[in-house]
């Protein structure tokens, strides 16, 4: 192992376990008889490894994908005194997910949701061959003219959610996940990035592959 620590193999993998199954930092420390400061540190460590390891795919994504933004943040900001809007309105940090149907999701924080910061994602992360679904938001305009020449949209001012193929349930179900996952830590303040792209490895695979995979990433 690269990081130096007093734990034997066999310790460390109950903690990695336990992380796996998505059990809180101080209940695994009740579990497992470790201190909590012990079990906070290595949590620590898995998220960061997991960060750089999610960020390093380098492949673009290939074949039928869907695109869409969420909003995520406490429901009021210290200081605002306004009405708070929902969805692309909101003060809320917007986040741009990528999902390939039968395979990988990406996230990435963005300062909007603007047509000209949503291209520039999607023509780094997204092949050109690919078919592109979307909602009707204007800032998904325009990818045919950067290349992209298969663009289905879905209306849902218009109640059209899916015909067909032609949805974008696959993205939604993963902003679900992630705001369940997230309420469970009482939402998160505190290294938001890692939290994200935590969920983006999590999403959709049991926990005895995590662990198989975050020990792998460990040695």
């Amino acid at each position: 192992m690269k990081y130096n620590t007093k734990l034997s193999d066999y310790q460390l993998k109950k903690i990695i376990k336990h992380f796996c199954v998505d059990i809180e930092a101080s209940k695994t420390a009740l579990l497992t008889g470790f201190n909590r400061n012990t079990i906070n540190h290595w949590y620590s460590i898995f998220r960061h490894e997991i960060y750089r390891y999610q960020s390093e795919q380098k492949d673009l994504l290939y074949g039928s994908i869907e695109v869409d933004e969420s909003y995520f943040g406490a429901k009021r900001q210290r200081g605002f005194h306004g009405k708070l809007k929902r969805g692309r309105g909101t003060l809320k940090q917007p986040v741009f997910g990528i999902f390939e149907r039968d395979g990988r999701v990406y996230t990435e924080i963005v300062p909007d949701c603007k047509k000209q910061t949503l291209q520039a994602v999607i023509l780094g992360k997204v092949s050109l061959e690919s078919v592109i679904y979307s909602d009707s938001w204007r800032g998904y305009s325009g990818l045919v003219d950067v290349g992209y020449s298969k663009h289905l949209r879905v209306n849902h001012g218009q109640n059209e959610f899916a015909d067909g193929t032609r949805h974008i349930n696959g993205i939604e179900s993963f902003w679900s996940f992630t705001k369940r996952r997230l309420a469970k830590f009482n939402g998160v303040t505190k290294n938001f990035d890692l939290h994200l792209k935590e969920c983006e490895w999590r999403w959709n695979r049991n926990s005895d592959e995590l662990s198989h995979e975050l020990w792998r990433l460990l040695k």
